[in-house]
């Protein structure tokens, strides 16, 4: 099979590369699948261009998403035939991924594609797109309404940040993106965005309580994005946090908690739990608009990969990129 391949050497060289391996290496799994569509998220540009601390074994597959085909079963819930996908549980990080031709997986781990999603849409959507989905669910579940006000989405020509705006405009919100692409700006309103904003005017310090603007925020970015997000927030607001493009950390203050009752909502989509997962696939599927998202895609080879996530990290890339991972 064909796999995108993380290795060092004994020198600790490292090298990411597209080349034979044998099947017979893949981890044990009651699942096999035919990998049809994988996608770079930022995690895996993370870990192809060896920028941050992602892999944890190796050598290793790279690749948190898959969709494709299953080939064969021991699970009960699946049988072959299945077009499912799969986000997260460690692949690319401690466990062989899915920018390869074939994965072994656990059967606990993944969806079966609802009928109206192909598997290129699968991985169009990907981890960000699924992100992005349950962060909207995580506003709209403390009763974010869509007339509460401006919603603002961050990071937003990202992969987590296009498909938010896409599904909150979708569902009848009014939403401002912050980029950091302010030529984007036709892009993002093609996919529903009421306003951009450059994101410069988040990024810097600010006072730890602000102008109330926003009835509801969706971050991908983190650090002082979220600081001043989160000091811009009207009484009541939600906060759904995702990402740390811009950093991890959080040097703010309680104010926005405790005068005006904001709440800070953390968003994991790596080890949510199955019942979460189905859940928002079955929302992609009825809300997420297909000609937005195929505005977003940008669809190269496994070979192109390498390339791809370079370009994901020196910010050349917007919304989702797509590996076509068979011929």
């Amino acid at each position: 099979m064909r796999a995108l391949m993380l290795e060092k050497d004994a020198a600790g060289a490292f090298s990411a590369s597209v080349k034979q391996v044998d099947s017979t290496a893949l981890p044990a799994g009651d699942v096999q699948v035919a990998v049809e569509y994988s996608s770079i998220n930022y995690k895996d540009g993370l870990a192809i261009t060896q920028k941050g601390p992602v892999v944890r074994s190796w050598p290793m597959v790279a690749g948190i998403d898959g969709a494709g085909v299953v080939t064969s079963s021991q699970h009960p819930d699946l049988k072959p035939g299945d077009r499912v996908v799969h986000n997260g549980w460690g692949l690319g990080e401690t466990r062989w991924g899915c920018l390869s031709e074939r994965a072994s997986l656990q059967g606990d781990w993944l969806v079966k594609l609802p009928d109206s999603i192909s598997n290129r849409q699968a991985m169009a959507i990907g981890t960000a797109g699924y992100t992005a989905m349950l962060c909207v669910m995580a506003l709209q579940d403390r009763g974010v309404q869509p007339n509460a006000g401006e919603v603002l989405v961050t990071g937003a020509t990202g992969g987590v940040g296009s498909v938010a705006v896409a599904l909150l405009a979708q569902a009848g919100y009014t939403v401002t993106a912050a980029t950091g692409k302010m030529q984007e700006t036709e892009y993002l309103k093609g996919l529903g965005a009421a306003q951009v904003i450059d994101r410069a005017e988040l990024a810097s310090p600010g006072r730890p309580l602000q102008k109330e603007r926003w009835a509801a925020v969706v971050d991908a970015v983190g650090s002082h994005t979220l600081v001043n997000a989160l000091a811009q927030t009207r009484y009541g607001g939600v906060v759904a946090a995702c990402g740390l493009a811009q950093g991890g950390d959080l040097q703010g203050s309680v104010m926005p908690f405790i005068l005006r009752g904001v709440s800070l909502v953390g968003v994991d989509s790596v080890m949510a739990p199955l019942a979460v997962r189905r859940r928002a696939w079955e929302r992609l599927a009825a809300e997420l608009d297909p000609q937005r998202l195929d505005r977003m895609v940008t669809e190269v080879s496994l070979d192109g990969a390498v390339d791809a996530a370079h370009r994901l990290m020196d910010g050349q890339v917007r919304g989702r990129v797509v590996v076509r991972v068979t011929p």
